[in-house]
């Protein structure tokens, strides 16, 4: 492995954000994620429901997703004679959710970094515009 290859200051693509997954950049799906993060013990469905605001089926169908990509693990069971379904962040999970996160971050980075340079410009553009 090259240096370049380790280094993103070098990359020929520095914003194509390479980190960014695909099955985490949906917004529900997202927000299952940092609600489990946030919970390193779990969650059961429908406190995880009411965190995420999304509804019973749409909640099923992305954990669902979301423990095919091998991000979450599900345990079904039963307490007081009812079901009751617990997720958890798995360790591969909790690791290539944390390197989303980095990778986000460096986004912000990028966009607070180039826009502090373009805003003299800016401001230089409007003064101009209303002369």
């Amino acid at each position: 492995m090259s240096a370049t290859s380790n280094n993103k200051k070098e990359s020929p693509a520095p914003f194509a954000y390479e980190g960014l997954e695909r099955v985490i950049h949906e917004r529900a799906r997202l927000s299952i994620l940092s609600s489990l993060a946030a919970h390193p013990q779990g969650l059961v469905f429908n406190d995880l429901k009411s965190l995420c605001a999304l509804t019973d089926g749409n909640l099923s169908r992305q954990i669902q997703l979301l423990q095919e990509a091998g991000f979450v693990e599900v345990w079904k069971g039963t307490k007081n004679n009812r079901p009751q379904t617990l997720c958890r962040l798995s360790d591969t999970g909790k690791k290539r959710f944390l390197e989303y996160i980095a990778e986000l971050e460096q986004v912000v980075a990028n966009a607070m970094t180039n826009g502090k340079q373009e805003q003299p410009a800016k401001a230089a553009k409007g003064k101009l515009s209303l002369a």
